[in-house]
């Protein structure tokens, strides 16, 4: 499988506006069965990208930027899934430190940015400062108007540089992110996940509709367009946003040199330490299945035997 690039091309050569995603089944939610399916398909194809990368050396940047809760985490999930984290690498910078904050800009991913044989993929990124920068004041708006003008030229600079640079725009609605918003409040695994400034985002909504399309009229350039993916389904969404990708890279199956097992030696003498003098993990597993509650939390009598003398030591 092989792409053709990162856009389609217009009449006079400007980039056409192509979405990650289709009309088709609007409002209707992916059955699991079909998801499930396609999903393992399309990562057994990422796998096959990871490896023309490495073989290749090419150098792969993916931006996933959106709304908040719009699911750009679980695609990168997805998309991650099967690969080699040493390959693959997810970057999702904290807020600036100070140091950073009297750097130019851009510094601070310039070194994240992969090198030969290597993918990043953003959760969210320099367009920081297009979005809740600039909503929640976070920048002057001499800052922003010199990220508009510098952003086309560095993202050009980086794709005649030879990386493969594609953005993604996860777009849900204010209604779908509202359940969402509701449904990690009401979840204590998933309440981390909601945080002030999400809140915030739901009485500036318009705010950052009016960024997000200042934003895309400054940053959607024919080297690098911007791809909006509809979201309000997620497993519609990591199906469409997984299966572009992959439509726009040049790669190819890379044949790999096979490997077998070899025969195991015979023993050379070695006898393993006997094991009371290790400690092992109490074996919760087995309690659960004979049906016995494993140890409360904080129970150190029932978490393993005690320490040796040197580890007290430690």
């Amino acid at each position: 499988m092989a792409g053709s690039g990162a856009g389609s091309k217009g009449k006079g050569g400007k980039a056409r506006k192509v979405s990650a995603t289709t009309d088709s089944g609007a409002g209707q939610r992916l059955k699991r069965s079909l998801y499930e399916e396609e999903l393992f398909r399309l990562q057994a194809e990422l796998v096959k990208l990871q490896e023309w990368v490495r073989a290749e050396r090419a150098r792969i940047v993916v931006i996933f930027e959106g709304r908040d809760a719009a699911g750009k985490g679980s695609t990168i999930k997805r998309v991650t899934q099967y690969l080699n984290p040493r390959v693959a690498q997810i970057v999702a910078l904290p807020a600036p430190t100070e140091r950073e904050q009297t750097e130019w800009y851009f510094q601070r991913y310039i070194e994240r940015l992969p090198a030969g044989g290597h993918i990043v993929l953003f959760d969210r990124s320099w367009y920081n400062r297009a979005g809740v920068e600039r909503v929640m004041g976070f920048c002057s708006k001499e800052e922003y108007g010199r990220f508009l003008h510098q952003c086309p030229l560095f993202e050009r600079m980086l794709v005649e540089d030879g990386i493969l640079l594609r953005k993604y725009w996860f777009s849900v609605s204010d209604a779908e992110q509202q359940r969402r918003f509701k449904s990690r409040l009401e979840d204590p695994m998933r309440r981390w996940k909601l945080s002030t400034m999400d809140l915030e985002s739901i009485t500036r909504w318009e705010d950052y509709s009016r960024s997000k399309d200042e934003m895309f009229v400054h940053t959607d350039i024919p080297e690098a367009p911007w791809y909006v993916v509809e979201s309000d389904d997620k497993r519609s969404a990591r199906i469409n946003m997984i299966a572009h990708l992959l439509s726009t890279l040049p790669y190819q199956d890379v044949q790999r040199t096979p490997l077998e097992l070899p025969a195991r030696p015979p023993s050379k003498g070695y006898i393993r330490m006997p094991k009371g003098m290790q400690t092992y993990v109490p074996d919760c597993a087995a309690s659960l299945a004979a049906g016995t509650p494993g140890p409360a939390h904080g129970d150190s009598q029932e978490l393993g035997r005690e320490p040796g003398p040197h580890k007290r030591a430690l």
